[in-house]
């Protein structure tokens, strides 16, 4: 059984040092839970709500910043997944997540579909998210806005995720009493559809007037929560994720094997829809 844990947090919008601060922290609360992969809310070394471009600059940071080591060696061997604002070699700024092991950093997402006003400050990722083969599971990596197009995590289960890791800071959003937030009801849709796991790490408290869902929840391959933030912030759930590997559904239904994917050209080349005569 491998225990995963969603620290939810309220990072310092602006302020790196303090972030690393923050969660270093957290995934050091983390394993001492036991847990051997912890993820973390998207962009918690920045904040999320920038007035500018030049203002997320300000607090970017490479793959090779020294505050990954100090996840990898909190971890304690185990695996972290984490945002960040990322500047790239190519002088531009990616909303991105690290997947960090004890070696240090071994996979970066950035993130591909934008979500409004981040458009005016990041740059969209090109090239497709990660599976990272770690002792503990086969690891895909999401962020926020990626989980609601329906191909992205089907990519991840194709090719051999058994958990989706998303670091997300979901905006909270009215919703009719006793009802889960829309962006968690896809996320668990999107696990049972596909048959993984998924961990979904929200922020907490109030930037710049937006207030956060604190939506993280840990997910059951069957679509089901098991598990969401108690006083401490952190969701914890010990699972067994080779459970992701079986498809199945019934003697004579599999997820994967019933597909049809002569049907669906229309997902990666669209035409013009057909209306009527």
């Amino acid at each position: 059984m491998t225990r995963i844990v969603c620290a939810q947090l309220a990072p310092k919008l602006g302020d790196l040092a303090a972030n690393e601060s923050l969660t270093v922290a957290a995934v050091s609360s983390a394993t001492a839970r036991g847990a051997r992969v912890v993820v973390l809310p998207e962009l918690a070394t920045s904040g999320y709500v920038f007035e500018s471009q030049q203002q997320a600059r300000q607090v970017a940071v490479t793959p090779e910043h020294p505050l990954f080591a100090r996840w990898s060696a909190a971890a304690r061997g185990g695996v972290v997944i984490g945002g960040f604002c990322e500047l790239g070699a190519d002088g531009l700024l990616y909303n991105s997540a690290a997947v960090v092991d004890g070696s240090g950093v071994v996979a970066v997402y950035r993130k591909t579909h934008l979500w409004d006003r981040e458009k005016t400050v990041f740059a969209p990722g090109r090239e497709e998210p990660p599976v990272v083969r770690t002792e503990m599971g086969r690891i895909g990596v999401l962020i926020c806005y990626d989980l609601e197009f329906p191909e992205m995590p089907r990519s991840l289960a194709l090719r051999g995720a058994d958990l989706i890791a998303a670091p997300v800071n979901w905006p909270l959003l009215p919703r009719p009493a006793g009802e889960r937030a829309p962006e968690l009801l896809l996320a668990m849709a999107a696990a049972r559809a596909n048959r993984v796991f998924v961990a979904c790490c929200d922020r907490s408290g109030t930037e710049r007037g937006v207030r956060w869902t604190e939506g993280t929840a840990l997910i059951g391959q069957d679509g089901w929560v098991l598990d969401e933030p108690g006083e401490d912030g952190l969701a914890a759930a010990d699972v067994d994720m080779e459970l992701a590997r079986d498809k199945s559904l019934t003697a004579h239904a599999d997820l994967l094997r019933d597909r049809r994917p002569g049907l669906y050209t229309a997902l990666t080349s669209p035409k013009e829809p057909r209306g009527p005569a």
